[in-house]
């Protein structure tokens, strides 16, 4: 909006712009940025994180190992087991332990065909939390 003065004293006008309007529309759209900005929701995973508290770190969770060697031998706590014995050792020691998870280490040199037999025969013996930890020693 153009407002004009008093014409001067040579009888020229002098034009000024009135900026209030223009104020008044940016303060209503700073304030419509600052409400909407507040409903948008960012997009992320969600990760849930344990507690690190001693209580909740038992040794009940130990896994069961089993341990691979170069040569396909298989090795249970501390003895060498034959491939139709590893799912009677699970069974046990998971009847002992429901929530411990069997844990394969194999030698990088050991065959596939021996881990998924030992994953097979812990499926059999009814766990299912079958993991496999490579031997870096060994690649």
């Amino acid at each position: 909006m153009i407002r004009r003065k008093q014409p001067l004293r040579d009888g020229t006008d002098k034009a000024e712009i009135d900026l209030t309007p223009m104020l008044d529309v940016v303060f209503i759209m700073l304030i419509f940025f600052i409400v909407t900005a507040s409903f948008i929701k960012e997009v992320g995973i969600a990760v849930d994180t344990p507690d690190s508290t001693p209580e909740n770190i038992s040794s009940t969770n130990e896994p069961i190992l089993i341990q691979v060697a170069a040569s396909d031998e298989i090795w249970m706590e501390g003895r060498r087991v034959d491939i139709r014995a590893v799912r009677a050792n699970v069974a046990r020691l998971h009847a002992e332990n429901p929530k411990a998870p069997v844990v394969i280490k194999a030698d990088g040199k050991s065959s596939a065909k021996t881990y998924v037999a030992i994953a097979d025969a812990a499926r059999q013996a009814n766990v299912y939390q079958v993991s496999l930890l490579p031997d870096i020693k060994s690649l």
